[in-house]
């Protein structure tokens, strides 16, 4: 996989940066976006922009470049901006604001640098059952947002902020998941238990009483720490504990604090997909970590509405 520094990464030209996404998304050689055509020609005639490939497929026949059907699709910005970007937010471990990102790339508007980091995370976000977490899986649950406000607070009156509850699951060694849930209940915590974590695995939760019945499809066993008693590892096994999914929050909770500030239920997940990432890939280095959050671009657009 492909590893370069940013140094590397800045001093590219805009045709370099595009040899490099498409050296990225074709390693063997480009292919036609459109039918999956192996043999495409590249044209280069005064007539064509920069980068323009057209597929010999009979049937198809259509021009594409390296950036349809990826998060760059009918983007402004240019591709070496984009390239930065994600190197960027790749090697940022709690995370960075848009307007940093809008400082640092000399992007012209606020809104223009938001949805590109917008669009960084889709590009990060794990395909739902792409591959389970096995082996000894930590759970746990942790409230997202501000401190409720009294019924006084300065000059508006009853303001209050709820806080976003998220639940987080950790293969130790390994993945992580982690979800915005609506409500903390039974069913929402054992459903996503079910829904990402294999059945052969080890699930560790602490111990809240919603919890209970885990057991009855997880066949690796459920184990659990009593908090309450002030136990964070098991006396008789120092292996059940939850520490490490504990961590994983703890880290996100400083990247809202020291860096958005604030996010909204409606993009939290996008937040938490963007941590996930990171720390599924904490062994690689930052070149890297960057190359495979481009190459997983392919087939993934994001629009917002008056972004």
């Amino acid at each position: 996989m492909s590893d370069k520094t940013f140094l590397e990464l800045a001093a590219m030209t805009e045709e370099q940066a595009r040899a490099y996404l498409e050296e990225i998304r074709w390693p063997d050689g480009a292919a036609c976006v459109h039918c999956g055509d192996c043999n495409p020609t590249k044209l280069n005639g005064k007539a064509h922009r920069s980068g323009v490939w057209k597929c010999n497929a009979k049937g198809c026949r259509q021009q594409f470049t390296v950036t349809v059907n990826t998060i760059f699709h009918r983007s402004h910005i240019p591709l070496k901006t984009w390239v930065l970007a994600f190197h960027i937010v790749c090697a940022s471990k709690k995370g960075v604001s848009a307007l940093q990102l809008q400082r640092q790339l000399g992007l012209k508007s606020y809104k223009s640098a938001w949805h590109m980091a917008h669009r960084i995370r889709h590009a990060m976000r794990e395909e739902p059952l792409r591959s389970m977490l096995t082996g000894d899986v930590e759970v746990d649950e942790g409230y997202i947002g501000g401190k409720p406000r009294g019924p006084n607070y300065g000059r508006r009156p009853n303001r209050k902020t709820p806080k976003i509850p998220v639940m987080v699951l950790v293969e130790r060694g390994g993945q992580a998941r982690a979800r915005a849930l609506e409500k903390v209940t039974a069913d929402t915590l054992k459903s996503e238990i079910r829904r990402t974590v294999a059945p052969t695995a080890r699930v560790m939760t602490d111990d809240l009483n919603l919890y209970k019945g885990t057991a009855e499809f997880i066949a690796g066993g459920h184990e659990t720490v009593n908090h309450s008693r002030n136990e964070y590892v098991r006396w008789d096994d120092p292996t059940v504990h939850t520490n490490t999914a504990e961590n994983f929050i703890g880290l996100f909770k400083r990247g809202v604090h020291g860096a958005w500030h604030h996010i909204s239920r409606q993009h939290i997940q996008r937040y938490l997909d963007e941590f996930t990432f990171r720390w599924g890939t904490r062994h690689m280095t930052d070149g890297q970590r960057t190359a495979l959050a481009l190459r997983d671009c392919d087939g993934k657009r994001l629009q917002y509405q008056g972004a």
